[in-house]
Parts: structure tokens; sequence; C-alpha cells
């Protein structure tokens, strides 16, 4: 799943790839914000990411895309 994670007062977003369910990111980002902690993620590669739930301006979460390989669509 690809997590596009909006910060507060910041103009870029924090893109992340995990290998947890959407229903999995969800439940860890209502437990992050009716905490008022911080919500932590690790990646695909192992390596986690750290947000003030405080600072989270939106969330988007999506299925990763598959990118294509050559001409055509």
């Amino acid at each position: 799943m690809e997590v596009r994670i909006g910060v507060q007062n910041t103009s870029r977003e924090v893109v992340i790839d995990v290998n947890e369910s959407a229903d999995q990111v969800t439940k860890a980002v209502n437990a992050a914000l009716a905490k008022g902690e911080v919500l932590s993620l690790k990646d695909d590669r192992g390596r986690t990411v750290v947000v003030p739930a405080a600072s989270i301006a939106y969330i988007d979460i999506a299925a990763s895309e598959t990118r294509k390989v050559g001409f055509g669509a």
C-alpha cells in the first residue's frame, strides 16, 4: 500500500510504501490521533517513519501503482 501523509505547515508530503493492509494502516492512524501520540509506520525496506499526530493534515491510503515498462498503454 502507498501511504501519503500531509504534514501541517509543510509543502511536501511524506510518501511511504508499507506491506500492511489499508485496514491496518487506518487502525494505526486512528489510534495515534485518538491518543494524541505519534504515528509510526514501517516501510517495505525496513525504515520507520514517525509523524506527530498533532501535525498530520491528511492521510491518503491507496494501492501501490504498478509501473509499466515499454511502449503501449
